[in-house]
């Protein structure tokens, strides 16, 4: 199997998704304007420096929608892509997810981000399939701010990946794959793969490019 591999934030988008849903609920009045930026700002920072507890993380950026609701939740979010995420996808994204798709390549998005918010974006790109931070639900179906199985961050992408080949009856040795990242926070799966993609990359993941000779693309030219 041919697998390329696309982290979502920064990579395909050249924005953090979950951060720029976190300020888009402040802007529609579902959170305190001041607070929220202060936690939601500290967490990306911890995010950047690679020491983020992904579990506080999502419970706190889940609590808002938790709050109001699926129906209310749905409405936001259709709002969010509109506004937010649509405006912002880029030609140059878009042509390199369909280039693998023409090339009959599985093309899977990898994202630390949760499932509630990256589904839909995922869509948005023609990608059906899917490793985001699974969401627990509770006895009304709705999410609790907990996280099922292993987080999609850092490690926990190999470890979701190599779960998800698996599921098609498949090891990393049946797989020749690809993934585009900008963050060293994916260097483990960026490790993993044959063909690694420094995309958009940050200076310390463009440092360990260049040292190590993977490619880099810039999605976002100025």
């Amino acid at each position: 199997m041919k697998l390329a591999l696309f982290d979502l934030d920064h990579t395909l988008l050249p924005l953090d998704s979950d951060h720029a849903w976190g300020e888009f609920t402040t802007r529609i009045g579902w959170t305190d304007a001041a607070e929220f930026k202060h936690r939601n700002d500290e967490f990306y920072a911890h995010y950047q420096a690679g020491t983020l507890d992904v579990h506080d993380y999502v419970r706190f950026a889940t609590d808002a929608v938790r709050q109001r609701g699926s129906e209310a939740a749905a409405l936001a979010h259709a709002r969010f892509m509109s506004e937010v995420i649509e405006p912002v996808i880029t030609p140059q994204a878009l042509a390199l997810v369909r280039q693998h798709q023409q090339d009959s390549d599985a093309v899977v998005i990898v994202t630390a981000t949760n499932e509630f918010i990256t589904r839909p974006i995922a869509h948005a790109f023609g990608v059906d399939e899917l490793i985001a931070v699974n969401l627990a639900r509770g006895d009304d179906g709705w999410i609790t701010g907990e996280i099922v199985g292993v987080p999609s961050f850092r490690e926990g992408k190999v470890a979701r990946v190599e779960q998800w080949l698996a599921e098609r009856g498949l090891g990393w040795a049946d797989a020749e794959v690809s993934f585009y990242s900008d963050s060293t926070n994916d260097l483990p799966l960026l490790e993993k793969s044959q063909h690694p993609v420094a995309t958009n990359p940050a200076p310390a993941l463009a440092k360990i490019a260049q040292e190590r000779g993977w490619r880099i693309l810039n999605l976002f030219p100025e």
